[in-house]
C-alpha cells in the first residue's frame, strides 16, 4: 500500500524528528489527510505517533485491514497511553499536535489522555517542510500538468452556442474525470470549500466570495457562493477557466482565458499584460528571488499599464498573485507585498496575475512552474493567447 520509496519515508520522518529535537518536544501526533499521505503515501482514520528517535506508529481507527508494520488498532484515542507503555515507550510531556487541523475536542482529547503538560503547533513547520518537493512528488505535478493540459485543449470543441456557464462546466468536469481527475483537491484553511475549480463568465467574475481564493463568482447557491452562477454565455464576454489540476495526489494549477466571439480590446490589451507579467518574472527569478519582490514586480507592470483598478478583482481585491501547490492547491509560499519567503530549488508554485474589467469579464492566465537551479520551469503548457470560442 505504500506508494513512496522507504528511503524517502526515512528522510521525511527525519526532517520531523528533527523539528522536535530542536523545540526539544517529546513527541508529535499528525492526523491530516495531506500530512499522512505526505509521510505514508496513504491515509487513514487515526494518527501517526513521531519521538525524536525511533520508528513512527499509526494508531488507526479505519480501515480495520490496514497492511502496515507500523500500524497498531485503536478503537479511541485514551488507548494510545497504555499501548505506548506497553511498547516501553514514555508518555511525551512536551507534544506537537496540528492544532490548525484538530478540532478544540479532539485536541482536549488528546491532552488529556496523554496526560501533556505542554503542546505546541506542527501545522505550520509541515507545511514548510512540504514547500520543497521530491524528485517523486514534481514528476507527479508534471504529470497533472499534462493531463491538465489536454482536458484545457478539448474545452473550445466542449463550447455549444446559448449554453450557460454551469453546463460548460459540467462538460469540462466530465472530460477531467475521463482524463483521471480525483473529483476533489484539497486546500488549506477555512473558506475554502469547493469542488473541481472554477469558471467565472462576464459579470460574474466581479461577485465578491467569502473564500479564500483569488476571484469569486456567485456560485449556483447561497451554500457555496463561488464559481458559475447559471448565467447564457453572452458574445462579446471572456470566460476565465480555473479547473482543478487534480489528476495526480500532488497537483498543478492553471487558469486560461476564453472570450465569446470577439471580445472589446480591452480585454486583449489587459490579457496580454498578464502574460507580459509571467514572462518578466521569469527572466529573473531562480532560487534566492523574494516572493515579495515578484508580487511587487507583477504590481509595477499593473501600475505601468493603468491597470490597478481591475488588478486581481474590482470592489473586493485579493492581494496576492501566486501560491505555492502539491498536496494541497494553497501550500507556501505565498506571493504578496510582505512575503519574507524565498524561493528555493525543489518549489513548485502556481503565479495567477489576472484582471476583472466590468461588462466583460475576467482575463490573465495561471501556470505552475517548478522552481530549478536555474530558474522557474514552465510545465502547464498550454496556449496562453485568449481563444475565441464560436
Amino acid at each position: 500500500m505504500i506508494t513512496m520509496s522507504n528511503r524517502e519515508s526515512i528522510i521525511k520522518l527525519k526532517s520531523i524528528q528533527n523539528i522536535l529535537i530542536n523545540k526539544q518536544m517529546d513527541g508529535c501526533i499528525i492526523s491530516s489527510p495531506a500530512n499522512q499521505f505526505w509521510l505514508c503515501g496513504f491515509i487513514f482514520d487515526g494518527y501517526i505517533y513521531i519521538q525524536p528517535v525511533g520508528p513512527a506508529i499509526l494508531f488507526v481507527k479505519r480501515p480495520f485491514n490496514l497492511k502496515d508494520d507500523r500500524a497498531v488498532f485503536i478503537r479511541k484515542q485514551e488507548q494510545i497511553p497504555e499501548l505506548l507503555q506497553e511498547i516501553k515507550y514514555p508518555l511525551p510531556t512536551r507534544l506537537m499536535m496540528e492544532t490548525d487541523y484538530l478540532s478544540y475536542n479532539a485536541t482536549i482529547r488528546l491532552q488529556k489522555a496523554l496526560k501533556t503538560h505542554e503542546t505546541d503547533n506542527i501545522s505550520s513547520d509541515l507545511r514548510n517542510l512540504r514547500m520543497i518537493k521530491t524528485t517523486e512528488e514534481l514528476a507527479q505535478i508534471k504529470k497533472s500538468a499534462e493531463l491538465h493540459t489536454k482536458v484545457y485543449k478539448r474545452i473550445p470543441s466542449l463550447y455549444i452556442k446559448g449554453m450557460t456557464d454551469l453546463e460548460l462546466q459540467i462538460e469540462i468536469e466530465r472530460e477531467m474525470r475521463l482524463h483521471g481527475s480525483i473529483g476533489i483537491f484539497r486546500s488549506f484553511g477555512e473558506n475554502m470549500d469547493i469542488f473541481m475549480g472554477s469558471l467565472l463568465a462576464g459579470d460574474n467574475a466581479q461577485a465578491a466570495s467569502p473564500f479564500d481564493y483569488a476571484l469569486g463568482g456567485e456560485g449556483i447557491s447561497p451554500i457555496l457562493p463561488l464559481g458559475a452562477n447559471g448565467s447564457i454565455l453572452k458574445s462579446g464576454t471572456t470566460i476565465m477557466i480555473d479547473m482543478a489540476g487534480n489528476y495526480r495526489p500532488y497537483m498543478d494549477d492553471m487558469s486560461r482565458t476564453f472570450s465569446i466571439e470577439q471580445a472589446p480590446d480591452t480585454a486583449y490589451f489587459a490579457h496580454e499584460i498578464s502574460i507580459k507579467i509571467h514572462n518578466s518574472i521569469k527572466s529573473f527569478a531562480k532560487p534566492g528571488t523574494s516572493c515579495s519582490d515578484i508580487y511587487n514586480t507583477a504590481l509595477e507592470i499593473v501600475k505601468e499599464n493603468n491597470l490597478e483598478a481591475y488588478f486581481m478583482g474590482t470592489g473586493q481585491q485579493a492581494k496576492f498573485i501566486g501560491h505555492g501547490v502539491g498536496l494541497e492547491i494553497n501550500e507556501p509560499p505565498v506571493f504578496t507585498p510582505r512575503s519574507k519567503e524565498t524561493l528555493v530549488a525543489g518549489m513548485a508554485i502556481a503565479l495567477e496575475p489576472k484582471f476583472v474589467l466590468p461588462g466583460i469579464g475576467a482575463v490573465g492566465i495561471e501556470n505552475t512552474y517548478i522552481v530549478n537551479e536555474n530558474g522557474l520551469e514552465n510545465i502547464t503548457l498550454c496556449e496562453e493567447e485568449m481563444i475565441i470560442l464560436k
